[in-house]
């Protein structure tokens, strides 16, 4: 087959028809119409000798030759996209590039204003669209429509690529007037009652069973190693809110330290270290392959790693 007499976008709305495994979202996504995009996939069976996409009670199915063909043909298209790239190089004073950028709320607290002030300083033009985990899909990363996702994942497409950029350890806050903190020992934190705090990952969460160690996290994991288990009297996604209940006299919200030092100015509130072990957590951030030799995009990423190694300043601590 001559190579000349193929049309090659046929490769992108393969890529596409794959992902979606819908006609009508497929044609939405590359803005044509629905019966444009049957014809696409007509061309696309002819071109591959192959049906491709097979109806059934699950909807459309890739068939096996389909499945063999998409990793090849999506890196395929990965080196096209380096190929295209500018060869000028990205001028962060001059851009006004807007970058999508998925943070949970511990990591958008913690990290992102130390971000900005670098921004501000070097490039006064771009704008950051923070959009929450509930806000995204793993496609929406996949496909380059968010640039980035920055959380702790449990689990992770291999496609993506990924960094870590830092570790953190646990911190207790409690309400001054909690009589623990005079005495804060493993007995007196079990028998308390406790505010449990995560968003990871991505999409809709769902309500938690308090019964479901392992879908309860870190510090639940943690305390189950050693046979024990807390009373968790509230459940909340957002750290700030976790912060704001730890003002109640009788409740305890173990947190991330990074969030915890966003309270060390707060008179109303103790942090105390944890009366037993918690591993640390790690705080990644992850970006499809489509996006990996994009000139801004690997700036931004930089940018960010910087940020994240640099020791705060001790007069700033506090706001860490």
């Amino acid at each position: 087959m001559n190579i000349s007499r193929i049309d090659l976008n046929l490769l992108v709305y393969f890529d596409v028809l794959l992902r979606e495994k819908n006609v009508t979202r497929a044609a939405n996504h590359l803005g044509i119409t629905q019966p444009a995009m049957s014809n696409v996939l007509k061309r696309l069976r002819d071109l591959f000798s192959d049906p491709l996409l097979i109806r059934t009670s699950e909807g459309m199915t890739p068939t096996a030759k389909a499945m063999e063909l998409e990793p090849m043909v999506r890196t395929l298209l990965t080196q096209i996209e380096y190929v295209v790239q500018p060869t000028e190089a990205f001028n962060p004073a001059k851009s006004r590039r807007l970058f999508r950028i998925m943070a949970s709320d511990y990591a958008e607290s913690t990290l992102i204003p130390r971000v900005l002030s670098r921004l501000r300083k070097e490039a006064p033009g771009v704008i950051l669209d923070m959009l929450t985990p509930s806000d995204v899909s793993f496609l929406d990363v996949e496909q380059g429509r968010v640039d980035m996702a920055i959380n702790r994942f449990d689990k992770i497409p291999q496609s993506f690529h990924q960094k870590t950029i830092w570790e953190d350890a646990f911190s207790c806050l409690l309400s001054v007037h909690n009589p623990l903190i005079f005495d804060f020992t493993l007995e007196n934190y079990l028998n308390a009652q406790h505010i449990w705090v995560s968003k990871t990952g991505f999409g809709i969460g769902v309500g938690v069973d308090p019964k479901d160690i392992q879908r309860l996290g870190w510090v639940d994991e943690a305390l189950a190693r050693i046979n024990k288990k807390r009373r968790i009297t509230v459940f909340t996604r957002h750290y700030h809110v976790a912060m704001q209940l730890a003002q109640e006299q009788d409740l305890i919200a173990t947190l991330p330290s990074k969030a915890a030092k966003l309270t060390l100015e707060n008179p109303k509130i103790v942090v105390k270290p944890p009366p037993f072990k918690i591993p640390p957590i790690e705080l990644k951030m992850a970006w499809s392959p489509l996006l990996q030799n994009n000139q801004d995009h690997r700036w931004l990423r930089n940018l960010i790693a910087e940020v994240a190694d640099r020791p705060v300043p001790e007069e700033v601590r506090a706001t860490d």
